[in-house]
């Protein structure tokens, strides 16, 4: 498919604010004085900018931008749908915990707050991960994989960053110098193995629909293509078609893991063993910015890499511009 940077940023993006955002909340739901109440805005304030920069760029993929809201109405068949009527509500108790951060209330009202924040965000990222997971027709994205892919690394860009605003507004040092590396370096780890996982499945395995039931001719034998239908690239072939090299495929994921996992873990790693708070603020800003540039080849990849089965009629290579299909006995 072509890697929309719009798309990019949106998946990518959204998904890091909502997974600062879901920390937060399970951070405030277990202990509600963890944070100071400066501390808790400007977390919650930079997951709501990262969430909201996301979901605005989504808008200029679309066509018409300016019908988006007409999406939300198909709530009841769609995941974008879906997902665009999950991240308004989001925002309420982002406004509602908000609110009550800056009132300084009660500990069971922060608690409250907290915890309806987090299953928003969750069920957020779960939408968003279901509109990829429900097409069918991409077999590198309808599979087991890809629905924990986009939680964990919503989760790792979300604890990268609280690492990050943690140590730089002097949290608790048992947080940043302690809890906070962990944490990165074990989500790093396991999105590192789950990416594995994941690339190896599209590289051994394929959709299980071939040109012969495509066309419907395969009860005649094979089916080859000889002509092609036109003679430059059409919307299919440039959507749908999107072709990149193995070797480069290859290149681009090893710099995801290099970006998203290796450097995590070294970082994370100095941080856990001298316990200083300048070492730990370097360590943490850095480790976030590699993350999420991490992710974002990460995602970039994960768009390049799909094909979708339209492409069976240009070719069995699912690359050549032909659609002129017949069949030989």
């Amino acid at each position: 498919m072509h890697p929309a940077l719009s798309v990019i940023f949106f998946t990518a993006v959204s998904g890091t604010g909502y997974g600062l955002l879901f920390l937060l909340g399970l951070i405030l739901a277990a202990d509600a004085l963890l944070f100071s109440r400066a501390q808790a805005l400007i977390v919650l304030a930079t997951g709501s900018v990262f969430a909201a920069a996301g979901l605005s760029a989504s808008l200029f993929h679309l066509g018409q931008p300016q019908r988006a809201w007409r999406a939300l109405s198909q709530w009841r068949n769609s995941w974008l749908s879906r997902e665009g009527v999950a991240a308004l509500l989001s925002f309420a108790p982002v406004f509602a915990l908000g609110f009550a951060l800056w009132r300084d209330a009660a500990a069971s009202t922060l608690r409250a707050c907290a915890i309806v924040l987090a299953v928003m965000a969750v069920i957020t990222v779960c939408c968003t991960a279901k509109i990829y997971t429900s097409l069918k027709t991409v077999h590198a994205w309808h599979n087991a994989y890809v629905l924990p892919g986009y939680l964990l690394f919503g989760l790792l860009g979300g604890a990268a960053w609280l690492w990050a605003l943690a140590a730089m507004t002097g949290a608790d040092d048992a947080l940043v110098q302690r809890d906070l590396p962990v944490l990165v370096a074990v989500l790093a780890a396991a999105c590192a193995m789950l990416k594995r996982f994941y690339w190896r499945f599209i590289d051994t395995t394929r959709h299980a629909a071939t040109v012969e039931s495509a066309t419907g001719l395969g009860r005649y034998g094979a089916v080859r293509s000889v002509e092609a239908p036109h003679t430059e690239e059409n919307y299919l072939t440039r959507e749908m078609g999107f072709a990149l090299a193995r070797k480069h495929a290859a290149t681009l994921r090893v710099i995801a893991l290099v970006l998203f996992a290796v450097l995590p873990v070294a970082l994370a790693l100095p941080a856990l063993i001298f316990r200083s708070t300048t070492l730990a603020i370097i360590h943490a800003s850095v480790t976030a910015l590699c993350v999420t540039a991490g992710i974002f080849v990460e995602r970039w990849l994960f768009f390049a890499e799909a094909k979708h089965v339209v492409m069976l009629y240009y070719g069995s290579e699912h690359t050549r511009m032909s659609a002129n299909l017949v069949y030989r006995r």
